[in-house]
């Protein structure tokens, strides 16, 4: 009966889990939405977002996605919201993935023995997020090799969802923007036969 009530206490926690996530991925889309601007500038600057969101830099996320942003030419504001994707849901996901593609491509070197077994056992428990994230900093702050390889796994982690974020944000941002474009060149139309129509009573009258 207990393991009963384990099981559905993991589920519900795995949906509530889920549904935040959900719902702060609305939140960015809404935030992109609002964005105004040249398709190709506000995707760079998006696409630069998700990749720095995704490698442990923090607390460096924002000032690595500015910089980088400026360096290739792309929307700073929309950089600095693609490294929300980097969140204290999101955060023990990622880096305990990236630290898992780091030692399946680059050697297999685990580095911390006992102490990354134990790590990775709490990644995968159901304690809560706060206390993954103490642990995650914890942990980085004493093994530097295994902060190394991380950084390496999420680097080549990060490769396929940024180019996925690049081409999503273009086509959202394409067709707001051409959305917007018709509404002003309708705006501009009224306006001018409003004019217009004005003038013609002026001569009239």
């Amino acid at each position: 009966m207990n393991q009963t009530g384990q099981k559905s206490s993991m589920s519900n926690e795995n949906i509530t889990y889920w549904n935040k996530i959900k719902k702060h991925f609305c939140s960015l889309l809404e935030k992109i939405k609002r964005l105004q601007g040249n398709p190709h500038y506000i995707a760079m600057g998006m696409a630069i977002g998700v990749f720095v969101g995704v490698t442990p830099t923090i607390p460096f996320h924002t000032a690595l996605a500015i910089l980088l942003a400026f360096a290739l030419r792309g929307s700073k504001p929309a950089a600095a919201i693609g490294v929300w994707i980097a969140n204290p849901l999101t955060i023990p996901l990622f880096y305990y993935s990236g630290y898992k593609v780091g030692v399946g491509l680059f050697g297999g070197n685990r580095g911390g023995g006992p102490d990354i077994d134990l790590m990775i056992r709490m990644m995968e428990s159901t304690i809560p997020l706060a206390e993954k994230l103490a642990l995650i900093r914890g942990f980085l702050s004493h093994h530097l090799g295994v902060a190394c390889m991380m950084l390496a796994g999420s680097v080549v982690l990060a490769v396929i969802p940024t180019i996925a974020t690049y081409f999503l944000t273009r086509k959202l941002v394409a067709g707001t923007y051409t959305g917007v474009k018709v509404i002003s060149k309708s705006r501009y139309k009224n306006d001018v036969n409003r004019q217009c129509g004005e003038e013609s009573d002026d001569d009239i009258a």
